[in-house]
């Protein structure tokens, strides 16, 4: 619609997220219900990656859920489209706790398997009600990880070493998407051809009216209130704000991406 000179964008309106079913149940999602969303997401993250492009924020807050139960992926502010292998990229994106190894460590050449990553911590959150691994900064995030996982491969170690945020820092020595070398990580193509897909016939998951969804209601959600900061910068406990000078308070404090 424009007006005014301006140019207005008009969605169809969701009537929830998944962070909503979270709320609702802090033991996990249902697994009838898991399914369909992880389905669902896996879709949509692939078709942008099929037109080569990464969405770089994948998240409970940015998959919307309508009243029967279609998954939307929203919140394109951190997408950005491949120009080529080799390329550089910023590491500046995602929301930590959903953040690969490669953008934690500052790597500047990745690809698809970004939102891969983040599409197993999601379907870990849907599945025990928490966050996978709740980082209180990025070198918090890398040490939970490797706790769990293991050590970083070889390249992603030699990033870490190198970048400057890092150099002042002690470093403290679902299977197919959570996986330290990106190149072994599955395609969202690849993990919608898994047998736990094919149980409850997902190829019908996500039409109109197949699937009931829940009503909406709300519930207290265990994260801290506040501002979403942005990712952690070195030689602080808590994640900063991009310019506190210049910050203009919105009413629900999402994050906005970097220009």
């Amino acid at each position: 619609v424009l007006r005014k000179r301006r140019l207005h964008l008009v969605f169809e309106f969701c009537e929830q997220t998944v962070l909503n079913e979270l709320d609702k149940h802090p033991g996990g999602v249902p697994e009838g219900q898991l399914k369909s969303i992880v389905w669902q997401t896996l879709q949509a993250v692939n078709f942008c990656h099929k037109h080569n492009c990464i969405h770089r924020d994948v998240k409970p807050e940015n998959i919307l859920l309508t009243k029967s139960g279609v998954i939307k992926l929203c919140d394109f502010g951190f997408a950005r489209i491949l120009t080529g292998p080799g390329d550089d990229y910023t590491d500046y994106v995602a929301t930590r706790w959903y953040r690969a190894p490669e953008l934690l460590v500052g790597d500047t050449q990745y690809g698809p398997p970004v939102d891969v990553w983040a599409l197993g911590c999601v379907f870990a959150e849907l599945l025990h009600g928490n966050p996978l691994w709740p980082g209180r900064s990025d070198v918090d995030q890398l040490y939970l990880m490797r706790k769990t996982l293991g050590d970083l491969i070889p390249r992603h170690q030699q990033v870490f070493r190198s970048n400057v945020f890092f150099i002042s820092t002690y470093w403290r020595d679902d299977q197919s998407c959570l996986v330290m070398d990106p190149s072994l990580r599955l395609s969202c193509e690849e993990l919608l051809e898994l047998p736990y897909f094919q149980e409850d016939g997902g190829a019908s998951w996500g039409r109109e009216g197949e699937r009931p969804g829940r009503r909406h209601e709300r519930g207290s959600r265990r994260r801290q209130t506040g501002p979403q900061y942005l990712p952690q910068l070195p030689s602080s406990n808590i994640s900063p704000a991009p310019d506190i000078k210049k910050q203009v308070k919105h009413k629900y404090d999402h994050h906005l991406p970097n220009i």
